[in-house]
């Protein structure tokens, strides 16, 4: 049995109050705790299946929307919208506000972090910023970028923002941030068959109002700032080197590359010094391996022998 409960706790911003969920099991203390950080245009309650999959296995898992994702987003706010100004770090910060609300509730029990997509970006940098809090690190659907890239990325954003405001968005910005995804999938069926090769997931995407809305010309500045900072080895080089990491991506998602920036970052984490990284790339999986119905099952065995083998 599961019990589920939503809860809200205030931003780091100072303003927002976020929407958060949490999973744990109906009977006795959960062996330990598993906190998600979604990815981008989507919001927690989509991990609602694999966070009952662990507590089956004895795990509570927290998580919460982004600002401007989910349920997070204020009457009249801006969707996939940070903030004006510190947007990334507010995001990060709120990583960390709620990790301090399940320590005070549970300070002995076994903390894990996952990060998906947008949330392993900004786990990665919670990893540097806020070292030695967790029991281990699981980075799912991330990559590395080119220093051209992120440089690139930010001259067209910028030129954007000034002409429309941080919080518009741009056709062009969200052609070079996500358009090209898609291309190695044609013919495609939808604009987004990159997230996955389970059409019935990609609909399910498509149909949830809190999903796919187009990110704003803030966000993919802050993130693209947040990748760079990421990336460099002075503050890979901040991280807990006696923290276990697991990457774990399809080798056909174009965010990493399709494996090639799963690896490279896996092997920056081991430059930095990190002993225990471990790295799992499933063939002709993408984006979004946790819905892949056609490997699902192997997909959550694989992420809960990893946390129960670092417990």
């Amino acid at each position: 049995m599961t019990n589920h409960m939503d809860f809200a706790f205030p931003s780091s911003d100072g303003k927002t109050d976020l929407h958060g969920c949490a999973w744990a099991p109906a009977d006795g203390e959960p062996r330990a705790i598993l906190q998600i950080a979604h990815g981008v245009a989507e919001h927690i309650a989509r991990y609602d299946d694999f966070a009952r999959f662990l507590v089956e296995h004895g795990f509570a898992v927290v998580g919460h929307d982004h600002l401007g994702h989910g349920r997070s987003l204020p009457e009249g706010g801006t969707p996939v919208y940070f903030a004006d100004k510190d947007g990334w770090s507010h995001a990060v910060d709120d990583i960390a506000l709620l990790q301090s609300r399940i320590r005070r509730d549970a300070p002995d029990i076994p903390l894990f972090l996952m990060g998906h997509s947008m949330g392993s970006f900004l786990s990665r940098s919670f990893l540097i910023r806020y070292p030695r809090r967790l029991k281990g690190a699981i980075l799912m659907g991330t990559g590395w970028q080119s220093g051209a890239m992120i440089q690139g990325g930010l001259t067209v954003a910028g030129v954007a923002a000034m002409k429309n405001g941080r919080r518009s968005t741009s056709k062009l910005v969200n052609d070079l941030a996500f358009g090209g995804y898609n291309k190695a999938f044609a013919p495609n069926r939808t604009n987004s068959d990159w997230l996955s090769a389970d059409s019935s997931n990609v609909d399910c995407y498509l149909a949830d109002p809190l999903c796919g809305q187009d990110a704003t010309v803030g966000l993919f500045q802050d993130m693209l700032h947040g990748i760079r900072f990421n990336q460099q080895s002075k503050n890979l080089q901040r991280m807990d080197p006696n923290m276990p990491v697991l990457f774990v991506s399809g080798d056909q998602d174009p965010v990493g590359g399709m494996g090639k920036g799963v690896l490279h970052s896996r092997d920056a984490f081991r430059k930095a010094g990190v002993k225990d990284v471990e790295c799992i790339l499933y063939p002709g999986l993408r984006h979004e391996i946790l819905n892949e119905q056609s490997h699902q099952e192997k997909v959550y065995n694989d992420i809960l022998r990893w946390l129960e083998s670092h417990l």
